[in-house]
């Protein structure tokens, strides 16, 4: 995390969700998000609409949408299934130190629903299907630590020493109750710092890997993916450094794309073949102003054998730096992995930002993932460690109530729609309105717009030489599922 962030996020109060009443619960859960609701009568259009004012929060609209609009003259968003893109993984949040720590502290009841309507099924659930771990701490957890801590002057280069200690006492407990109810749930990590004595400035913030201690660094990774096996936890996929050209938070590391490259080809790369590791290696996870730093390390034939694809933020440049990487290597994957809302934003700025960028501009851009940054912290913006962000809101304040932010409802109105497996399909913007459709696994479509005028707007949804009208207020966001 940055303290120079994009489009924070105003607290929301206590909201409760306003989904679908006519959507019957199975007796007999399976594990995992449940299927979003049937489609009532074929031909017609469902939908969920978020209004910057609050007025309505992810509100299932009691009127169906039907394709058999007459030709009229608004703009039209037509979708071609037939044009198919990149496959989804999932969308979700950072599931921080602080987060984890939090939900654990809710009273058994509370925590065991809010966990259900998180991760689980059922028709208030909201199908999260990925989450970002910090490996060691990220600026939101409570204290500053990796696994390998050590005095000062003392190395560890056997890494005799590792151990995932401070994250059995929230995190791994946390996230075994998750995959019980999600097992197929997708997680990525990614580490703010490598043990102090492992770097040039031997301080949590800032400086760099000495090169002595690459390969003990590599085995590092090793140690935690496997670590984590044992705990029951599958890391699916690993980024080499959170925010590598910004040291000024803590913890942090500094890391070129020449010296990442050099990482990856001779050292971490080699590492997890030797152990039979098939975790996906990801690089950059800084912002959209540099495609070049992972393009030129792609340019490596030799690092991008190992690389499973780049990373991204989105606190400078524009979203469509991931299609200027997607261009130059369209056999790598992308992924976008954080982007905040915090203390002093409005929900209407938030809504319509968030939702043109992190949910239609990523996945329009070729990303795997959408994520938001932190789940939840509490009225104070705690916990963090000294010198973290103190300005980060969570998707969710856990300060008493559950309160549900602006953060909630922009991944929600993709997370419970469009499940991982799902392939993105071609879709055009209509003006004003904003818009990524989807085939999902049981062959419905989704399709996820924004008005991003301030005036309400009727569109047509065109879709096989047939087209539905539809109106979206300005600056509201809409899931439309048929």
């Amino acid at each position: 995390m940055r303290f120079t962030k994009l489009i924070p996020a105003v607290f929301l109060s206590a909201a409760l969700l306003s989904l679908n009443s006519n959507c019957s619960k199975s007796k007999t859960p399976a594990p995992g998000p449940d299927p979003i609701p049937p489609v009532v009568v074929p031909g017609t259009i469902s939908s969920w609409i978020t209004k910057g004012d609050k007025s309505s929060l992810l509100q299932k609209q009691s009127s169906l949408l039907a394709f058999n609009s007459a030709i009229n003259t608004n703009a039209t968003v037509e979708i071609d299934s037939t044009i198919t893109y990149q496959t989804v993984d999932g969308f979700g949040y950072t599931l921080t130190g602080g987060s984890a720590f939090l939900i654990n502290r809710l009273p058994a009841a509370q925590k065991t629903a809010l966990l259900q309507e998180l991760f689980g099924n059922g028709e208030n659930a909201i199908g999260i299907s990925y989450l970002r771990l910090s490996i060691g701490a990220s600026d939101l957890s409570a204290e500053v630590f990796s696994y390998n801590d050590l005095p000062a002057g003392q190395t560890d280069i056997n890494l005799t020493n590792f151990n995932l200690s401070k994250d059995t006492v929230d995190l791994i407990p946390l996230l075994k109750e998750i995959l019980s109810l999600n097992p197929n749930i997708k997680i990525l990590g990614s580490p703010w710092s490598p043990p102090v004595w492992m770097k040039d400035n031997n301080n949590s913030m800032g400086g760099g890997l000495q090169i002595q201690y690459y390969n003990v660094y590599a085995n590092y990774f090793v140690k935690y993916i496997n670590a984590m096996k044992a705990k029951g936890i599958t890391v699916d996929a690993i980024t080499i450094q959170n925010e590598p050209q910004h040291g000024g938070n803590n913890p942090s590391m500094v890391m070129s794309a020449a010296q990442q490259a050099d990482f990856v080809k001779n050292n971490l790369g080699p590492a997890f073949r030797t152990a039979a590791i098939t975790t996906k290696i990801i690089i950059w996870d800084h912002n959209c102003d540099n495609p070049n730093y992972p393009i030129s390390i792609l340019n490596d034939a030799a690092a991008k054998q190992f690389i499973d694809g780049s990373a991204f933020h989105l606190y400078n440049g524009d979203i469509s730096a991931l299609s200027s990487v997607h261009a130059a290597h369209p056999d790598k994957n992308l992924y976008f992995t954080e982007q905040w809302t915090g203390a002093n934003g409005s929900f209407d700025g938030d809504l319509k930002w968030h939702v043109k960028n992190v949910i239609i501009g990523s996945m329009k851009n070729w990303s795997k993932v959408a994520l938001e940054w932190n789940l939840a912290n509490d009225g104070g913006y705690n916990p963090h460690t000294p010198g973290g962000c103190t300005e980060c809101k969570g998707a969710l304040t856990l300060d008493g109530a559950i309160n549900r932010n602006v953060g909630y409802y922009i991944i929600a109105h993709a997370s419970k729609f469009v499940p991982a497996g799902s392939v993105r399909i071609e879709s055009v913007n209509a003006g004003n309105i904003y818009n990524v459709a989807f085939k999902i696994p049981d062959g419905r479509k989704v399709l996820i717009a924004v008005n991003d005028g301030n005036t309400e707007t009727s569109f047509n949804i065109k879709f096989k030489g047939k087209w539905a009208t539809a109106t979206l207020p300005g600056g509201a966001a809409a899931t439309y599922v048929w």
